[in-house]
């Protein structure tokens, strides 16, 4: 089995989910068993990261610009992941996703963020898009997504509203 892991996917323009419309997902899992990605291009609302780490009781020990915090998908929702540099690893926490980019979903990384262990590029989600044996395979077959090397640019870039745009080009 090729694994999808630490690839991107880019939703096709005719995305049948509205869960996925114009969504850019990397893949920070895949096997026979499932598959877990999360998705790069969905601010939520007005949520910034200073604002849940407020929320959180994190204190923020350095100025941390108003960076939107992402829906990552529709699953946990309730869970942050951070997709960041390689620059940062936390032992038993982060997984290595793709050359230089890594996923950690401590709150270790949340305090890194605040404070000087930062990695060099991040982004929080909130959530992650899973799929069961078989349905991503079977999504990419049927012409939903395209699969795609990860652009470090495309993935850490702040321009959310054209990311899909950049990355389906």
């Amino acid at each position: 089995m090729t694994t999808l892991t630490g690839q991107i996917l880019i939703a096709l323009p005719d995305m049948a989910d509205p869960r996925f419309e114009r969504a850019v997902v990397l893949i920070c899992a895949h096997s026979e068993d499932y598959t877990m990605g999360l998705t790069l291009n969905k601010p939520i609302g007005t949520l910034t990261l200073p604002k849940l780490l407020d929320q959180l009781g994190i204190p923020q020990d350095i100025h941390i610009p108003d960076q939107p915090v992402l829906n990552g998908g529709p699953v946990g929702t309730d869970r942050g992941f951070v997709v960041h540099s390689g620059d940062y690893f936390c032992d038993g926490a982060t997984i290595d996703v793709a050359d230089g980019l890594c996923m950690t979903a401590t709150r270790d990384v949340l305090r890194a963020l605040a404070g000087s262990g930062a990695p060099r590029q991040a982004m929080l989600t909130l959530g992650y898009a899973g799929w069961g044996p078989g349905q991503l395979e079977a999504e990419i077959a049927s012409n939903c997504w395209i699969v795609a090397e990860p652009d470090h640019d495309v993935v850490f870039d702040a321009h959310y509203g054209t990311k899909w745009d950049r990355a389906l080009s």
